[in-house]
């Protein structure tokens, strides 16, 4: 596969097209079906500062093209992702962002910490995830705690992206505190929040009742997110995210204003996802004669 770098802010990248984070594993899992470092980059799984075991089964749950999860944020915690994960990662030439995630600002800062001179080009803030200090639900539908996770995120000179919510009517102004925190990009969006029932036992499949939904059916969803953020922010880096699963749908994410994309449930379909739809879009632009500098953005006219 030909490369064609793009740069997110500060960051370059190897392509517009990176995983997402949570589809892709937490280091070079999906290297076997693929070489890593042809990709855009890859987002690992977010990170804690401790070890969690995440929810109670059954974590994922599907409807129709979309899947419902709450597998909760499983993860090893930083400092043995450091040790276990992040070597092999390396090794694949690959360009790495680390997704974190904390239960407190604190927690999210002392990951950030961590991660200084680990090599990653950035940092991109879960801020889409429960949080016990502001009583709010979740971080990213908070201006005030959005910016705080920001704020604290900022160390060691890590570019840092944050993750946004597109389960608030907020979101334009979440992202604008985000911005002024000093977010070097916004990432949309995460997962809607949602539910799948057994008929037969006439209770929530999930263990935990309610979870994230993922896949080809919020893909309208994220497009509008992106599209709204690039309208009101004209010079803010944007990652676009949900339900790409078509190099034109890529085409589409950037023409509403991303600067590059993720891919995520469809790697779950197929492991070769990433590569196949980056493939697809870079066939698009040369079928209709143009290039992703002209494409960006022109769906605002």
């Amino acid at each position: 596969m030909k490369v064609m770098p793009v740069c997110v802010g500060e960051v370059d990248l190897n392509g517009p097209v990176l995983t997402a984070a949570g589809t892709g594993g937490l280091g070079a899992e999906l290297s076997e079906y693929g070489d890593l470092s042809e990709l855009g980059g890859v987002v690992v799984k977010s990170l804690a500062s401790f070890e969690w075991s995440g929810n109670p089964a059954p974590r994922v749950a599907s409807w129709g093209e979309s899947m419902v999860n709450s597998v909760g944020l499983s993860g090893p915690g930083i400092a043995r992702w450091l040790e276990e994960y992040l070597p092999d990662l390396r090794k694949t030439k690959a360009r790495v962002v680390a997704s974190t995630w904390g239960r407190s600002v604190q927690e999210y800062a002392d990951v950030a910490q961590a991660l200084i001179n680990s090599g990653v080009v950035a940092i991109e803030v879960n801020a889409s995830c429960p949080n016990l200090e502001g009583r709010t639900g979740i971080f990213a539908h908070s201006a005030k705690l959005t910016a705080e996770l920001v704020a604290a995120s900022k160390v060691g000179g890590v570019p840092v992206w944050i993750k946004l919510s597109p389960n608030t009517p907020d979101l334009v102004s979440i992202a604008e505190a985000a911005i002024e925190a000093g977010a070097d990009a916004l990432v949309l969006t995460n997962t809607l929040l949602g539910m799948v029932i057994d008929t037969k036992s006439r209770s929530p499949i999930l263990g935990n009742e309610v979870g994230g939904v993922s896949g080809r059916g919020i893909f309208p969803v994220a497009l509008r997110a992106v599209y709204e953020c690039r309208a009101a922010f004209p010079d803010i880096p944007i990652v676009g995210v949900g339900g790409i699963a078509s190099g034109e749908d890529a085409a589409a994410m950037i023409m509403a204003g991303a600067d590059a994309v993720e891919v995520g449930t469809a790697t779950f379909e197929n492991p070769r996802a990433p590569w196949r739809i980056q493939r697809e879009l870079f066939e698009w632009l040369s079928a209709n004669g143009t290039t992703l500098t002209e494409i960006k953005g022109a769906a605002h006219g």
